[in-house]
């Protein structure tokens, strides 16, 4: 027996890598606009487990329209300068008068990467479906303060179509 648990504790050693902790804050309230079309939201994030955090957000056109999503998402380090995460979504969505101005539940799922690329530089991407669409989102973050993160990216929530968007993000 002894041999046996001298064996597991040396494969151990030799396979073993060292564990990280996330890389990115996931408690965060980000306010976003994006152009063609216009639209405004919002997106809260906070964590459930080391691992795990729960997402609320909401965007509009502000013409009777909106796109609410709440969900669970998962998080963790791919190396110290890396995380994979991703999220699983009900989203409740109202269309304009131009689009029909139906309601309709979807649900999307997504898998994305945060890469720091920089001191305060971070690039971030996320390919994922909403129904019979696709999702993506890439751009980068610039992290201004230890609260404060502001970004560029372009984005297509299945929704809206192509856009380009500017956030400010709030860190706690």
């Amino acid at each position: 027996m002894k041999k046996i648990t001298s064996a597991m504790a040396i494969i151990s050693t030799c396979f073993s890598t060292g564990a990280f902790a996330n890389n990115f804050n996931y408690n965060f309230l980000e306010l976003r606009t994006a152009v063609n079309p216009e639209t405004f939201g919002f997106e809260f994030s906070t964590y459930l487990t080391d691992n795990t955090h729960a997402v609320l957000r909401a965007d509009s056109q502000f013409e009777d329209d909106h796109d609410f999503a709440g969900g669970v998402g998962f998080n963790g380090p791919i190396n110290e300068f890396a995380d994979v995460y991703g999220q699983l979504l009900m989203h409740h969505v109202k269309y304009n008068q131009q689009a029909g101005g139906e309601t309709e539940t979807q649900v999307e799922g997504n898998i994305g990467l945060r890469v720091w690329v920089a001191d305060r530089i971070e690039l971030t991407g996320r390919l994922g479906r909403n129904e019979d669409a696709s999702v993506f989102h890439a751009g980068f973050r610039f992290h201004s303060t230890e609260q404060l993160t502001l970004s560029a990216e372009t984005r297509n929530n299945g929704l809206y179509g192509p856009q380009i968007t500017m956030t400010a993000r709030f860190q706690y």
